[in-house]
């Protein structure tokens, strides 16, 4: 398996989860189901956030534990998967509960006195 660098995984992670707050900033949930390039694109951008996160090596993800590295997993392998049968009530619900933190500690994590510069 090859080893990816866990610094650029979580700029992945970040850079895609803030596009998806961008997207729905002064949104409301029913635009999802009147915008289908809306709710592709967030689908998308939660995928990309959650393969990012699988790649962070175990070592990384130990350092910190309070990303919830499984639920961030889990959530692309169900939209990835799970494409005919995805929950908008939910997807909005994580994108407006679940990102805005997940923002702040990748953020956290990628100080430079976190990781290095």
């Amino acid at each position: 398996m090859t080893r990816h660098d866990a610094k650029v995984c979580l700029r992945h992670m970040l850079d895609h989860a803030r596009e998806a707050l961008a997207m729905v900033h002064g949104r409301r949930r029913e635009d999802l189901d009147s915008d289908r390039q809306l709710n592709l694109s967030l689908v998308r951008l939660l995928e990309i956030v959650g393969e990012a996160a699988s790649r962070i090596p175990p070592e990384d993800r130990e350092r910190f534990p309070r990303i919830p590295w499984r639920d961030v997993v889990d959530l692309r392998n169900r939209l990835i998967h799970g494409y005919d049968i995805v929950n908008f009530d939910i997807l909005w619900a994580i994108v407006q509960q679940d990102l805005p933190p997940l923002v702040a500690e990748v953020e956290s994590i990628l100080s430079p006195d976190t990781l290095g510069a």
